[in-house]
């Protein structure tokens, strides 16, 4: 296997925090780029009132010029390098107001047989390739390749609660990393911990910027989360954010030496995930199910220990399906109630090159080696079974992702698997986070958190459901898992293996 060069320190360092200058300069851009987007945002609200937009007819003005916006910054005329976009989402923020941030950076274990576990089911699972990889030959033959084989490095995280007492602009008081991490613990009412990792297509964004999800999560729950910073691509490609995961659920069970937190119980953690966070944390429970299915132990810090299945895993609008095969992403037109950006034939071609991308050696995808697009690890549609997996709660909109979202909701209810799935009208990709004002959005917070608690206080009350939300009135009806989609999952594999060049005699299998 192939060694990849060691990780800078900038990689794994903390955003370092923004001087008043600097909040100055990006609010000063923000006036701008809205300045900018005006004529857009005006025909959007006219064009609202009249009621002759789709989006008006289910949702209010606000929610319609917000995803408006942001599909706007998403498909710039002069597109942006990956490192400048990288940038601007992994900055820092100011900590104010009701929220405990509390850094940690566990240590690389002095045993490699974390990484050595990771990298066995990785090549286990991988499916083969034709000759020739990425063609669509029915030779026999498949290609040699190797998996990227991540350097163990510190992996950073963020302990987060809710900061009951504090006013809205206070910030956090001047004392050491553990003394405000023990701090959080006195307003924590539950053993509840979230491992949650952030969304961003694997190569933006931040914990920082994801702090208001979290802090809303600790405050329902009545516990705290462990929001990690896991390596982003394209510098760290896949499996790298997955063994950043894997080792920050070992952290919290089996804490290495300096950490000062107490080990946490499996059974009160609960996996959570947005967008590409959301496919992360469905990649680290279908890894740990194959690691138990093989009866892995891993030495860590001197003491073998077992792989335990966390209380449950829930993720908001999940990335699915790396390959983009999926009748919703193509076409060009956008998408009229989502503001992802559809891939262009030459989009890739058009991202004006810098210093992390184009990738050395040349592939197609950020995230993955080219070979990799289709492993049931990164995208997870592939994966063969969930069965022995804990409750599992999923929420799509009617977005682009929804129907690879439902694709796995089916997949997951046939492998006799607890869950809640839920699909809100009219909503956008990860509206919750993005729309606080819109009802859906509190709906849909409840929902997740109530399915937090449950998980830990009584996993076997949660049965599977699926269920349609209304976005105006909140209205529930039930759908049938097996109705999703008209598709079968069958097909939709069929499609992801087509597009990722898998060998034809394995596709016909499907």
């Amino acid at each position: 296997m192939d060694e990849t060069p060691p990780t800078s320190a900038s990689a794994i360092a903390a955003p370092s925090s923004p001087s008043p200058a600097s909040r100055l300069a990006v609010n000063f851009r923000l006036l701008l780029l809205i300045l900018a987007k005006l004529p857009l945002l005006t025909r959007v609200a006219i064009l609202h009132a009249l009621r002759l937009s789709e989006p008006a007819k289910y949702v209010d003005l606000q929610s319609n010029l917000v995803v408006s916006f942001i599909r706007a910054l998403l498909t710039p005329s002069t597109p942006r390098p990956i490192s400048y976009a990288q940038k601007l989402t992994t900055r820092d923020t100011e900590i104010r107001g009701r929220i405990w941030i509390s850094s940690y950076a566990s240590p690389p274990p002095p045993e490699t047989d974390i990484r050595d576990a990771l990298l066995r089911i990785v090549e286990s699972t991988r499916y083969p390739h034709p000759s020739g990889s990425g063609s669509s030959s029915s030779e026999s033959t498949t290609t040699t390749t190797t998996t990227r084989v991540p350097q163990l490095t510190p992996v950073q995280a963020e302990w987060t609660g809710y900061r009951a007492a504090a006013s809205k602009r206070e910030p956090l008081p001047a004392m050491s990393e553990a003394d405000k991490y023990r701090a959080m613990m006195k307003e924590c009412r539950e053993p509840t911990t979230v491992l949650y990792f952030h969304g961003g297509a694997y190569y933006l964004c931040d914990p920082a910027t994801h702090r208001h999800v979290v802090k809303r999560l600790a405050k329902l729950t009545g516990g705290r989360c462990y929001s990690v910073r896991y390596r982003l691509a394209p510098q760290d490609p896949f499996p790298s954010a997955l063994l950043d995961a894997l080792v920050s659920y070992f952290t919290l069970l089996y804490p290495p030496p300096d950490a000062y937190h107490e080990a946490v119980k499996p059974y009160h953690v609960v996996f959570a995930g947005d967008s590409a966070g959301g496919n992360l944390a469905l990649a680290l429970l279908q890894l740990i199910l194959e690691l138990r299915r093989q009866n892995t132990r891993i030495q860590w810090y001197g003491e073998s220990r077992t792989v335990p299945l966390p209380a449950g895993v829930s993720c908001a609008s999940p990335w699915l399906d790396i390959t983009h095969s999926s009748p919703s992403w193509q076409g060009e037109d956008p998408h009229p109630f989502d503001y992802l950006p559809k891939p262009r034939p030459d989009a890739m071609a058009r991202i004006p090159p810098c210093d992390i991308w184009p990738a050395n050696p040349p592939r197609k995808h950020i995230y993955v080696d080219d070979d990799m697009v289709a492993h049931p690890l990164a995208t997870l549609l592939m994966s063969r079974s969930w069965e022995g997996s804990p409750p599992i709660w999923m929420c799509t909109g009617w977005e682009i992702l929804a129907y690879e979202d439902k694709a796995l909701a089916m997949k997951l209810f046939a492998d006799g698997v607890p869950l809640v799935f839920e699909e809100y009208e009219a909503m956008p990709h990860v509206f919750a986070l993005l729309l606080s004002h819109a009802p859906a959005s509190r709906r849909c917070f409840e929902s997740w958190a109530s399915f937090i608690r449950r998980s830990v206080q009584d996993p076997t009350s949660i049965e599977a459901s699926a269920t349609s939300i209304k976005a105006r009135t909140l209205e529930e009806t039930s759908l049938k898992f097996e109705e999703l989609l008209e598709d079968s999952l069958e097909d939709v594999q069929a499609s992801v293996a087509m597009k990722a060049g898998l060998k034809t005699e394995w596709t016909a299998r499907l």
